[in-house]
């Protein structure tokens, strides 16, 4: 009787507690956490807005468990990690992905990692293909007209190199071994100097733009690596790539796999794909492109909680990053996992579904909404 008792006192300061946050802190419950990246000339804002309140997810969560008397089950963990594959140093470049160079063939990179899970638009006009296993191994190859590969990302255990570096490398090794990372980047006629930036470093290798991407979260170590073929890159003669509903498509997908593959890897279980909640995110990202504002509050007050209801989605906890300005979903993704909020979302256990919406604005600047819920 006692136990009763206390549970229901219990849901009784936990029920007002809520509507304390909701009704008294209002916007006090999202924090922004913008930083600046990209190019000093453009004034490029990474403005990786903030999570919305951990307080009001968690809470809500213990007040459905607890008037219900049920208590959610665990989701199912991925299967057992892979064995750790052999990793050969590559033979023509200073990195290789899974064994994989840049100039290798399509047909030897197929026959080696076997059919891509999906392809999809990316800011070169080309495609990245996915490969992976429920997102063991995961990589992504991009290939030019000649199917040959002229890009490479991974976020896994999957690199080797000629001097050494892999993945969990610290960033004093890599600048010690590398030198000191490219300032510019050339367009067509134009030098775009780049501005500082400690989450990641580019360098000019070989005829090879690597990018290594760093975790601050993990003592700035190497968290992804990311190589894109100078030719390919000096034919992107813009810093933003034109929007296109396949481009718009593209970074969606994209992002939802870098979600899976960094859950993947921190022993969590990959989310379900969910067209309901992605037309949601998609509304919020055109709303903040079209009328120039970047938050998680819509002009009309209402939070993504709110939009998710007016949309009929049922949940019974759920969470929302916003992101502004990356010029791919490659450096959204690694700019959220590195703000604390975001990636705590990104990590969080007991979500389900995943829906992306991207956006763009006049200028092309993407605007990613990622809606995360539980049922």
């Amino acid at each position: 009787m006692f136990r009763i008792i206390k549970s229901i006192v219990y849901i009784f300061v936990l029920y007002f507690a809520v509507q304390f946050i909701i009704n008294n802190l209002g916007n006090n419950t999202v924090t922004k956490d913008s930083a600046l990246s990209g190019f000093k000339d453009l004034n490029i804002k990474k403005d990786i807005g903030a999570t919305v309140s951990d307080i009001y997810q968690d809470l809500r969560q213990t007040v459905n468990q607890l008037s219900s008397g049920m208590v959610e089950m665990p989701q199912t963990l991925p299967k057992e990690i892979q064995k750790k594959i052999p990793l050969k140093a590559p033979a023509r470049q200073v990195y290789s992905v899974y064994n994989v160079e840049i100039g290798d063939s399509k047909a030897e990179v197929e026959r080696h990692l076997g059919s891509p899970k999906r392809s999809s638009m990316n800011e070169y006009g080309l495609k990245w293909y996915a490969y992976h296993d429920h997102y063991q191994h995961f990589m992504m190859v991009m290939y030019d007209q000649y199917d040959k590969v002229v890009g490479l990302y991974t976020d896994q255990d999957l690199i080797a190199s000629t001097n050494g570096i892999k993945l969990g490398s610290k960033k004093e090794d890599v600048r010690a071994k590398m030198g000191e990372p490219s300032t510019t980047i050339q367009k067509r006629m134009v030098l775009y100097k780049m501005q500082n930036n400690d989450e990641y470093d580019m360098f000019l290798l070989n005829g090879v733009y690597t990018t290594i991407f760093y975790d601050k979260h993990e003592g700035n170590t190497v968290t992804a690596i990311q190589l894109i073929d100078q030719n390919t890159e000096q034919q992107k003669t813009n810093i933003y790539t034109k929007a296109s509903p396949e481009l718009r498509e593209g970074f969606e997908y994209q992002l939802f796999d870098l979600t899976n593959s960094s859950r993947l890897q921190h022993r969590l279980p990959i989310l379900s794909w969910d067209q309901h909640v992605r037309d949601t995110a998609a509304k919020h990202s055109t709303d903040m492109a079209e009328h120039h504002y970047f938050d998680h509050t819509d002009p009309r007050g209402k939070s993504p909680f709110d939009r998710m209801a007016d949309d009929h989605i049922q949940f019974n906890m759920a969470g929302e990053n916003l992101a502004y300005g990356q010029f791919s979903s490659i450096f959204a993704h690694e700019g959220l996992m590195n703000s604390l909020g975001h990636r705590e979302n990104i990590l969080r256990n007991g979500y389900e579904f995943l829906g992306v919406g991207v956006a763009f604005n006049d200028q092309s600047q993407p605007y990613y909404t990622e809606n995360y819920y539980a049922k």
